[in-house]
């Protein structure tokens, strides 16, 4: 007899309908797009930044820049679901809070197979290659040691063998791959270079993506620990998951201070830093792996995903005031 606790949402039966266009509509959504969002916002702010401090801006850059990661990060998703089915970590999580953790459900529901989400997460890898080479072609070989670096770091995330996500390093992979990278990266096909600015606005733009890794893998830590996948909830438990998601809270506003003293940002925003550090502060009380938590556990998580892209979009709507203003 099933427990209480036992999630039941799942992917819409609707997609399993016959057809090229349902094929198309269980591809898109296999890659998990609302979570697409948190690479996006890092692109605008890199490259919103080297319009801002250089006046330099090329649409056809920022586009192949915004295609490849999109692509990266969709792969990097529909990779995920396959390695922790492979390992059991997704068949086996009874404590998931869908749609936010534990998979896109899609090889358990058999809207995809394994087989079929591993082409898809092949063919993305492909295109995002592709774009990769196109944006060689027109800024130089350079570019593909940042596209591969962010690939890899994806990849590696979930492959069995290397999966960075048992070893305790996959967050800090996590960080950079959808933090970090995608804001240098963005800079540096505008500009030709990275400055102190760039370095600076990458702090709290990683830390937020961390959060979201981190509050996501407190529901799944009994399936992942079940499955061998010591993430750092599995290795720290409920009260280091707070901790470390109260650091990275600190740590965001510390480097925000930074960024108002250097001049990259203006003094005004302060006040959203202060607020979203407030609400960072406020959420690390609501992590808790108690299964009558579960309700406040998502509004953390909701609330986490609110303060990375509130944080990303005042930083983007700031560089816009400081470009025009």
């Amino acid at each position: 007899m099933p427990h209480a606790h036992i999630q039941l949402d799942q992917p819409s039966a609707t997609l399993a309908a016959p057809g090229f266009a349902s094929a198309a509509r269980r591809a898109f959504f296999a890659t998990r797009p609302p979570f697409l969002i948190a690479s996006v916002l890092p692109v605008l702010i890199g490259t919103l930044w080297a319009s801002a401090a250089y006046h330099r801006f090329d649409a056809l850059l920022f586009g192949l820049a915004l295609a490849a990661t999109l692509f990266v990060h969709a792969a990097t998703n529909v990779y995920n679901d396959v390695s922790d089915d492979l390992i059991g970590a997704d068949a086996g999580n009874t404590d998931r809070i869908y749609p936010y953790t534990g998979g896109s459900r899609f090889i358990q529901t058999g809207l995809l197979s394994r087989r079929e989400m591993s082409l898809l997460a092949l063919g993305l890898c492909v295109a995002a290659l592709l774009v990769g080479a196109a944006l060689a072609f027109l800024r130089g070989p350079g570019v593909m040691l940042l596209g591969l670096g962010g690939l890899s770091l994806g990849l590696l995330y979930s492959l069995p063998g290397a999966q960075l996500s048992a070893r305790g390093i996959g967050e800090l992979a996590v960080a950079i791959g959808l933090g970090i990278l995608p804001v240098l990266g963005a800079a540096w096909l505008q500009t030709g270079f990275v400055d102190v600015g760039t370095l600076l606005l990458c702090v709290p733009v990683s830390c937020w993506v961390a959060g979201i890794l981190i509050i996501n893998e407190v529901p799944d830590v009994e399936a992942d620990r079940a499955a061998d996948k010591r993430t750092l909830v599995v290795r720290w438990g409920e009260s280091g998951a707070r901790l470390i998601y109260r650091g990275l809270t600190i740590t965001a506003l510390i480097a925000t201070i930074v960024i108002i003293v250097n001049h990259v940002l203006p003094a005004w925003y302060g006040l959203p830093a202060l607020a979203l550090a407030g609400a960072g502060m406020s959420v690390a009380q609501r992590i808790s792996t108690r299964r009558d938590a579960r309700s406040q556990l998502k509004r953390g998580i909701e609330w986490t995903l609110a303060i990375q892209a509130i944080g990303c979009i005042t930083i983007c709507i700031a560089l816009l005031l400081k470009r025009f203003l």
